[in-house]
């Protein structure tokens, strides 16, 4: 994760040195994931976490810090160039299933069925989305103003990864002569979509806030973002449908005019 955000920043920085100067922004966002579940959603690894673990959406919202460099076209129109971040881990337990060791082995059955003899299921998922963003930003009324509203949009490029840890339930094979009481194995995982720089997808994403000077070169920035992008697996989580990686960013930022 730290170097999927220091090279966004440097990509960022590197814009600054070919001369385009104007605005830099840093910001604390609260990063609300959109995670599609549901029953419209049914091979969503989103939907079946949510339904097996013990852990929810709400579990996956977090603060998060974000970077701009905006470029001046004119008193209305800039061209924005950002990195958000966010990376968040959340420990869960199966909601309907304990776990037993048989000759060496652990498998899973109904925790109607728990007693001194089963204990817990559990795993972390991990996930971490690094958008590298270019936007068309419009203040309509100029930036001369005791408030400054603004709103836009563009594209951006996405790094991101997920890693599972822990109890993972093989529910591929009833191994019970009893079909009222189906019993599965359990394997422990260790499994990561997205290693080194994270995989990459692209999207786009919508925005609009306000500004309000504070000092000569100084203005405070209250804004919402709403990105769209979905994830393919491809080695780790074979299966799945497409990992959606959007959300809804609420930041406070400082803005320093140059």
């Amino acid at each position: 994760m730290k170097k999927r955000i220091i090279a966004a920043v440097i990509a960022l920085l590197t814009v600054s040195a070919l001369g385009f100067s104007n605005t830099i922004t840093f910001r604390l966002n609260y990063f609300i994931p959109r995670a599609q579940s549901g029953i419209n959603w049914p091979d969503s690894l989103w939907t079946i976490e949510f339904d097996q673990m013990s852990y929810k959406k709400s579990d996956f919202q977090d603060t998060s810090f974000g970077f701009d460099y905006e470029y001046f076209i004119s008193n209305e129109f800039s061209l924005v160039f950002s990195v958000d971040t966010f990376s968040k881990s959340k420990a869960g337990y199966y909601k309907d299933y304990v776990g037993f060791d048989y000759l060496g082995e652990t498998y899973a059955l109904s925790n109607a069925y728990a007693d001194v003899d089963t204990f817990t299921l559990s795993h972390s998922l991990s996930v971490s989305i690094t958008p590298i963003q270019v936007s068309a930003k419009i203040t309509p009324f100029g930036r001369r103003s005791k408030i400054i509203p603004y709103f836009g949009g563009g594209v951006g490029l996405y790094l991101w990864s997920v890693r599972m840890r822990g109890d993972v339930i093989d529910f591929s094979t009833d191994y019970s002569d009893d079909p009222t009481v189906p019993i599965y194995y359990v394997n422990s995982a260790d499994v990561m979509e997205g290693e080194t720089f994270g995989k990459i997808s692209f999207g786009y994403q919508i925005f609009a806030g306000v500004m309000v000077p504070v000092a000569n070169r100084l203005t405070i920035d209250l804004g919402a973002k709403f990105n769209a992008a979905k994830g393919k697996f491809t080695s780790a989580f074979q299966g799945f449908d497409m990992f959606d990686l959007s959300g809804y960013f609420f930041s406070l930022g400082i803005n320093y005019w140059f």
